[in-house]
């Protein structure tokens, strides 16, 4: 990361803006997307609604955008779109909802993603677990009369 021996100054934000959470950008534009606040210029419940949203999104810092979607499948974006999309209409939801003194909750979310390979199996494990489900299930079958 920073630790060679080049002397950072971190004065600016520019300075350490090529480090980022991949979530941020496509949050932000589905909050576009999804209210017209926004797009008159509300900056302050852009705000808001970003940082509930962005904090139901799993942190996933990267450099570079390629960096994640390199490795994945079109299932793995289309689940994260789907999760941004949700996440974002939940904001939305609950920051109008506290605007107008409500006690809002916001609904569960599951964080983990396809994304997230390490906790997928391959697709070798999926045919040895694929394989011994079958196993299981006609031995479990009683004999044919």
């Amino acid at each position: 990361m920073l630790t060679n021996s080049r002397n950072y100054s971190l004065d600016t934000y520019d300075e350490i803006d090529f480090i980022h959470n991949y979530y941020e950008r496509l949050v932000l534009e589905e909050i576009f997307a999804q209210s017209m606040r926004v797009q008159e210029g509300d900056r302050d419940f852009l705000a808001d609604v970003a940082c509930v949203a962005l904090n139901r999104m799993p942190p996933r810092y990267i450099r570079h955008d390629v960096d994640m979607t390199f490795f994945m499948s079109p299932q793995d974006i289309q689940e994260i779109s789907n999760k941004v999309v949700q996440a974002v209409t939940d904001a939305i939801n609950y920051v109008e909802g506290r605007e107008r003194g409500e006690d809002v909750k916001l609904p569960a979310v599951d964080v983990s993603l396809i994304a997230n390979r390490a906790s997928k199996p391959t697709k070798a494990e999926a045919k040895v677990t694929d394989e011994t489900a079958v196993k299981k299930a006609a031995k479990s079958k009683p004999p044919k009369k």
